[in-house]
């Protein structure tokens, strides 16, 4: 495969990705801000928001107040912004136009008709609190189709996986930022550093990641951070989970590895991050401190993402 389509492939993955992950912070970032000041706090949500994306600094040099109005159409609609929603989906679809050929027809009518879509019903954004929650529906629901589409129709091979590398890597980064921003929430009470411990910043966290129902499946519990923690961090039978993230960014770099004929420091970057994963444990990550830890995270995958394109994409 030539290194421009594997480049191609392993974007259009990540900005798919990306753009449902968006979606997902302005949704809890709503349904947030819709409650009282004494179930949330003082804090500003919608900084919040901007910290969790990484954009904060690029929105101050457009806006000097963060509300609902300028973050929103920051996130979701702004040319300004290189990752807002919109220009994920157009990037999705510039990148899956020059790969056509490695799309299955699913595929492409997806990102495609998202597209068409985006320009026919939201030419100038959302102007009413219903339409920005339809046009959230609208960008989850077409990150589900182009992931099933992909998942059920692709023949398992090199275009496949490196489709795969790069919603992983995405994955894992947004999973790791929402962490990193909301860690004080997560700190045992005997250590906050944040005012009081929270229900409902507990379930944003989990909303944010559309995992509020699978920690009650796994745990059976009232929300407790720890429990969240691990959850996000190192029970692999959450798909969003930093440990699930690399466990297939593994396998599929090692499927890579094994139709080339070799190895290289991606799979060897990779699997390194995965044994720290494995060989962790929650009090060990709380006492070494969860800040710290997942700051070496996400810098770990940005470093991941790096070696996989200077390896492979260049």
């Amino acid at each position: 495969m030539l290194s421009r389509t594997a480049e191609s492939l392993y974007w259009l993955a990540r900005y798919v990705e990306r753009a449902e992950y968006l979606a997902r912070t302005i949704d809890a970032t709503l349904r947030a801000t819709a409650l009282p000041d004494a179930y949330t706090g003082k804090s500003n949500e919608w900084e919040s928001a901007l910290l969790t994306a990484g954009i904060e600094d690029t929105f101050h040099q457009f806006h000097d107040e963060a509300n609902e109005r300028t973050v929103v159409d920051f996130l979701a609609f702004s040319a300004d912004n290189p990752s807002s929603i919109r220009n994920c989906i157009e990037n999705a679809r510039l990148n899956s136009r020059s790969v056509r050929t490695a799309l299955t027809s699913e595929m492409w009518d997806t990102i495609n008709s998202a597209w068409i879509e985006l320009h026919a019903s939201w030419p100038r954004g959302a102007t009413t609190r219903d339409d920005l929650t339809k046009f959230l529906r609208f960008v989850q629901e077409t990150s589900l189709r182009f992931d099933g589409s992909a998942y059920r129709t692709m023949l398992r091979n090199d275009a496949y996986w490196f489709s795969r590398l790069g919603l992983h890597v995405e994955r894992a980064d947004n999973t790791a930022r929402i962490l990193d921003v909301k860690y004080h929430v997560l700190l045992p009470e005997e250590e906050h550093v944040g005012g009081p411990l929270d229900y409902y910043q507990w379930t944003s966290i989990l909303r944010s990641v559309s995992a509020l129902t699978a920690y009650h499946w796994v745990y059976r519990e009232t929300l407790k951070p720890w429990l969240i923690a691990d959850l996000l961090i190192l029970n692999e039978s959450l798909p969003r989970s930093l440990a699930s993230c690399y466990g297939n960014l593994v396998r599929n770099l090692d499927q890579i590895g094994v139709a080339y004929g070799r190895q290289g420091p991606a799979q060897r970057h990779a699997r390194g991050v995965r044994n720290r994963l494995e060989h962790s444990n929650m009090d060990d990550l709380f006492q070494r401190g969860l800040h710290e830890f997942i700051q070496e995270f996400i810098a770990d995958n940005a470093r991941l993402s790096d070696t996989i394109s200077k390896q492979y994409l260049i």
